[in-house]
């Protein structure tokens, strides 16, 4: 999904910043962070943030880096030779320190980056006593980015990046997935019982397949959402209710998860967002699409929680005007889902009980979608596609 911010093939390791304010560019050459990654084979696509490269010969890294929570993602290219295929992405969150130095060797056989080194302090201080000779291959933080990346994980502090993503360090596009049953001896899978005729339906085809479940340590750690949205005991108006109005479920997850901070909730919706837009990590936009239905459909945690839904719009906001164009056309409008559960949203906000500024805030943002992609959330969703309306000029979100 990070093709979208994709700049064009580039050596990336230019000692200008084009269009940057001299004074930021001085405070950040004096205070920024410094990633100097070594070998990465040419070609290879490596970005920072919402912006990505095509490595070029001279590489050796990336300079000027703001202090704070940052997204590093890469995957690999074959040679011309070999088609010139990119490989699956890649991607691990690191907040940097100021002036901090960090240290990585491209892996060729694991193709991926080892930042053992850096727990070197002798290695780092030569590294830090080179970096005039280093200056020249190394490319500029991409600064006309970083305004959209603030945008995009504000709620993301350190501690939740490191909670939040998976044990190994890594996010990657595809899961790593083993067997469950784990056969090693010939004699173990010689006992399995077999069917050596043909499969008679695709069905019986896909149950003669090993069962597979992703490899423990590489799954992205998200708040486990609660499969039964109604209290234990609950008689069958309130399940009714319940499944209406998510509010219990909602409630569940914060107590759960983030007792004490609510709004880091939006946090984790952004975490999950930035994985899946720029990481490629379809688990990704699984959680960001149920934690979003959670919150839309939870009507009386609206009236209780202000401050978290102001946050919510404003997140959305941000989300949404970031996605590459074909982003709803291919993934998110199957079966209206984005739609669907927005209109719920606008629909709740405008209820008997809540509060004016929230009101306000929601009809400007439905206001802004419905120009934007031209979506009716007064239309009946349960067998049409977004409805295409026409609006006036001048309707826009503040």
């Amino acid at each position: 999904m990070s093709s979208s911010f994709k700049s064009s093939r580039a050596d990336m390791a230019a000692s200008g910043c084009v269009d940057m304010d001299p004074d930021v560019a001085r405070r950040l050459f004096e205070e920024g962070a410094t990633l100097v990654l070594l070998d990465v084979p040419r070609g290879t696509e490596l970005g920072i943030d919402c912006k990505s490269w095509q490595v070029g010969p001279r590489f050796k890294g990336v300079k000027m880096i703001p202090p704070g929570l940052h997204f590093l993602h890469f995957c690999s290219t074959n040679s011309p030779s070999c088609g010139g295929e990119t490989g699956p992405k890649s991607g691990l969150f690191l907040t940097l320190k100021p002036r901090q130095i960090l240290l990585a060797r491209w892996d060729p056989k694991e193709e991926d980056l080892d930042f053992s080194a850096s727990e070197n302090e002798e290695h780092l201080e030569r590294i830090r006593g080179a970096l005039r000779e280093l200056d020249p291959h190394l490319g500029p933080y991409p600064y006309e980015v970083m305004r959209k990346w603030v945008a995009l994980t504000d709620h993301i502090g350190q501690e939740m990046a490191e909670n939040l993503q998976p044990l190994s360090g890594r996010v990657r596009a595809f899961s790593d997935v083993i067997p469950e049953l784990q056969l090693t001896h010939t004699k173990d899978r010689a006992e399995q019982p077999r069917n050596d005729t043909a499969c008679q339906s695709m069905r019986e085809g896909l149950d003669r397949l090993p069962k597979m479940k992703q490899r423990e340590g590489t799954e992205l750690r998200f708040s486990v959402l609660p499969e039964r949205t109604y209290p234990p005991g609950a008689s069958p108006a309130e399940i009714t209710r319940c499944s209406m109005d998510l509010s219990y479920a909602l409630e569940t997850v914060l107590e759960q998860n983030y007792p004490e901070q609510p709004l880091n909730l939006l946090g984790e919706l952004q975490f999950a967002f930035v994985c899946f837009l720029l990481g490629n990590a379809y688990e990704g936009f699984e959680h960001w699409k149920s934690l979003l239905a959670v919150l839309c459909r939870s009507e009386e945690a609206m009236r209780k929680r202000k401050e978290l839904y102001l946050g919510l719009i404003t997140v959305l906001y941000h989300q949404l005007g970031e996605v590459p164009p074909d982003f709803f056309v291919d993934i998110v409008s199957q079966n209206n889902f984005l739609t669907s559960t927005l209109q719920d949203f606008f629909q709740f906000a405008s209820g008997p009980g809540m509060d004016s500024t929230l009101r306000k805030k929601a009809e400007k943002f439905k206001a802004h979608l419905t120009k934007k992609f031209r979506w009716d959330f007064e239309a009946d969703l349960d067998d049409c596609a977004p409805v295409v309306v026409e609006l006036p000029e001048g309707v826009a979100m503040d």
